[in-house]
């Protein structure tokens, strides 16, 4: 979830498992995080519906660890 100071400026956000807050100085993150953003379509029952969240990294694991078939996952050589 995202946080806004009363300027509308874009402060930090809250891991929507956790409630932990990671917070945003001079544009940079001060750790990193998951959104996701899924727009419901046909043949669910959620036709029409928009949800958005925010993971920290911590959440993100705890997820991931409850999967039955792992995320696929690859190792970066460049970061951007």
């Amino acid at each position: 979830m995202k946080i806004y100071n009363e300027h509308g400026k874009l402060t930090g956000l809250a891991c929507n498992s956790c409630g932990r807050v990671i917070l945003r100085e001079r544009e940079i993150w001060k750790e990193d995080f998951i959104s996701i953003q899924k727009e419901w379509g046909y043949f669910s029952q959620k036709d029409g519906i928009r949800q958005t969240f925010d993971l920290c990294e911590k959440c993100c694991d705890k997820l991931l660890e409850g999967f039955q078939i792992p995320a696929e996952t690859e190792e970066m050589t460049e970061l951007v």
